[in-house]
C-alpha cells in the first residue's frame, strides 16, 4: 500500500496559497536549512525531526532535560506496574491544531502506526500491546523487560498525531500535532515548509506568526542567504568563516556543542576493512587534534569514544587514538601489507591498498575532513579515494553493499539511553552494522537491555565500549560542533544541546 500518495496530493494542493521563500511579514522567521524537506518529513513515522523540532508541529509523550534526563511532555507521568507493564498518564489540557482534544486513542494511534511502519522504531519499543484505560490513560505491554521505554517515547517517530491526520483507508492526509506551529503550506518543488502559529498551544504564548523553512544545502550559500537577508536563522555556515561572519553588522553567531559525532564506518565485506589491524592503523594515522584545529577551525572537539565524555554513561576509561604513523604502519605489516615496490602504497599479493571514502556536502566540516584523512592516510600507506555525493546515494551504495567508508555525522541521543546507539552500531544485525560481530557485545548488550538496574546496565555498557574501541567497528573522529548564525532582530532563541540538529524555540520573534 501506497502510504505517501494522499499526503503528496494534499501537499500539493496547498501550493494555493501561494508560499514564498523570503520573509513577507514582520514576525515570520525564514530559516534556511541544511537539507531538503520532502514529503516523508511531513509523516513523523519516516523521520520525525523536522516536524519535532524544526518547524515545531508535532511534540512526544516524553521530554528530555539539558543534561538528557527525562522529563513530562504530553504524558504527565509514566509507571513501570511490573516488569514487562507500563502505565501512561496524559495530561488532560492538551489540543490538537483542529481543536479536536488529545485523548489516549490518538496516543495509541501514533504508537501503533509508528511501530507498524519503522522497523527502528519497533525494535526500541518491543510493543506487544497498548490499551486504552480511559481518555487520559494507556497500558503498554512489551514483549520482554524494556527499561528504556520512557526514553524510547521521546524519539521523534514516536511523536503523537491526531486520529485525524488519517484518512478511512488509515493513510497520513496532513499531521494534525498538538505543537506549537502548525503546517501552513509545503511546495515540493521548492520544499519549502511553512508553519504557522498554534494560537492554542497548551505550552504558552507563542510569539512569531509563522515560521518558513527553506532548503538551502550549500553552507557557503546559507551564508550568503543570511547576509543578504533572504534567511534570518541559519546553522552550519563554513567554519572557517565563522569568526568573519560573526563580525558583520546586525549578525551573531555562536558554536555548541550537540550529542553528535564525526565517524568513519566501514564495510566489512571490503576487504581488508574486515581486519581490525587494518581499522586500528587507520585510527593510528589520522591526527584528530589537525583535524579539529585547522579543518574544523575549532568548531568541535576530537573524539574518544561514541560519546561525549560529559554523558554520564560515556566510558571514562577509554584511551584515545592518537597520531602514530610508526605504529599505523607496524599494523599495517603484522596484517600483511607492505609497501613492496616503493610507490608509497602498501600492497598486498601484488594489490595496492585503495579504499574509497563517501561523504555528503551540507554538513560543511565533511568535506574537508574527508581530504584530509585521504592526506594523512596516505602517509602510513594508504590511498584513498574521496566522492562527496548527496546522503541519500551514499544510503543507496549501502544498501547495494557497494561502499567501503563513510564519513558522517551521527546523532548519539536521540534516544537519550546509551542502548540505543550501541545496539544500532554494534548488535549483530543492528540497524547501522555493516558487518561487525562479536558475541560478547551481543551477550552484554542483550543483558543490558533485560536489567532494570542502571548501575548493572552502565557497567556493561562500559564493557561494550572499552571492546569496540579496541576492535573499531567505527573509528570516531570528533565531537560535532554546530554554528547556529542569525540576525540580531531575532530574539528568543535557546540553543537546545538534545536537538537532532537544532530545535527552533516558541519564544523566538523578530525584533521590529
Amino acid at each position: 500500500m501506497n502510504y505517501r500518495l494522499p499526503l503528496i496530493l494534499l501537499l500539493l494542493a496547498l501550493l494555493i496559497l501561494g508560499l514564498g521563500a523570503g520573509k513577507s511579514e514582520s514576525n515570520t522567521l525564514v530559516v534556511g536549512e541544511m537539507f531538503d524537506i520532502t514529503t516523508n518529513d511531513l509523516d513523523p513515522v519516516e523521520d520525525g525531526s523536522v516536524l519535532a523540532e524544526k518547524a515545531l508541529v508535532t511534540e512526544e509523550l516524553v521530554g528530555v532535560n539539558p543534561d538528557l534526563s527525562l522529563k513530562p511532555s504530553l504524558a504527565e507521568s509514566w509507571t513501570q506496574k511490573n516488569d514487562k507493564t507500563w502505565e501512561i498518564k496524559l495530561r488532560d489540557d492538551v489540543y490538537f491544531h483542529d481543536g479536536s482534544k488529545l485523548t489516549a486513542n490518538d496516543v495509541k494511534l501514533s504508537l501503533e502506526r509508528a511501530n507498524k511502519q519503522n522497523s527502528k522504531v519497533a525494535s526500541l519499543l518491543k510493543m506487544q500491546s497498548i490499551e486504552v484505560v480511559d481518555p487520559t490513560t494507556l497500558v503498554i505491554k512489551t514483549s520482554e523487560v524494556n527499561p528504556i521505554l520512557p526514553a524510547v517515547l521521546h524519539y521523534p517517530s514516536t511523536a503523537i498525531i491526531s486520529q485525524k491526520s488519517l484518512n478511512d483507508k488509515g493513510e497520513l492526509v496532513t499531521p494534525i500535532g498538538t505543537g506549537p506551529f502548525k503546517i501552513d503550506g509545503f511546495d515540493p518543488q521548492t520544499h519549502i515548509l511553512t508553519v504557522a502559529k498554534n494560537d492554542k498551544w497548551w505550552g504558552g504564548e507563542v510569539k512569531l506568526e509563522k515560521i518558513i523553512l527553506k532548503p538551502i544545502q550549500d553552507p557557503n550559500t546559507r551564508a550568503l542567504a543570511l547576509q543578504s537577508e533572504d534567511v534570518d536563522f541559519t546553522v552550519d555556515v563554513p567554519y572557517n568563516e565563522v569568526e568573519s561572519i560573526g563580525k558583520m553588522d546586525g549578525i551573531n553567531v555562536q558554536t555548541f556543542q550537540n550529542p553528535r559525532i564525526y565517524y568513519l564506518s566501514f564495510n566489512f565485506k571490503h576487504a581488508p576493512l574486515d581486519d581490525a589491524k587494518v581499522r586500528q592503523a587507520i585510527a593510528y594515522g589520522i591526527d584528530k587534534e589537525a583535524i579539529v584545529k585547522y579543518v574544523l577551525f575549532g568548531v568541535g572537539k576530537s573524539a574518544i569514544g561514541p560519546f561525549m565524555p560529559s554523558f554520564n554513561w560515556a566510558n571514562q576509561s577509554l584511551v584515545a587514538y592518537e597520531l602514530n604513523v610508526p605504529k599505523a604502519k607496524s599494523l599495517l605489516e603484522e596484517a600483511g601489507w607492505k609497501d613492496t615496490d616503493g610507490d608509497g602504497i602498501v600492497d598486498k599479493d601484488g594489490k595496492p591498498l585503495e579504499i574509497s571514502l563517501y561523504t555528503w556536502p551540507q554538513r560543511p566540516g565533511q568535506p574537508p575532513m574527508a581530504e584530509s584523512i585521504a592526506g594523512q592516510l596516505k602517509d602510513i600507506g594508504i590511498k584513498v579515494k574521496v566522492d562527496v555525493i548527496d546522503y541519500t546515494v551514499i544510503d543507496e551504495r549501502r544498501s547495494k553493499g557497494d561502499w567501503d567508508v563513510v564519513l558522517g555525522a551521527m546523532n548519539v541521543a536521540m534516544v537519550p539511553d546509551p542502548s540505543y546507539i550501541l545496539e544500532m552500531n554494534f548488535k549483530t544485525g543492528g540497524a547501522w552494522n555493516y558487518g561487525y560481530s562479536n558475541s560478547q557485545v551481543d551477550k552484554l548488550l542483550q543483558e543490558a537491555a533485560t536489567s532494570t538496574d542502571q548501575k548493572e546496565r552502565f557497567d556493561k555498557f562500559n564493557k561494550v565500549q572499552g571492546i569496540v574501541q579496541n576492535e573499531l567497528p567505527i573509528i570516531t573522529v570528533a565531537y560535532y560542533g554546530l554554528a547556529i548564525a542569525k540576525r540580531d532582530y531575532v530574539k528568543g532563541y535557546e540553543f537546545d544541546p538534545t536537538a537532532h540538529d537544532y530545535r527552533l524555540s516558541p519564544e523566538m520573534y523578530i525584533e521590529n
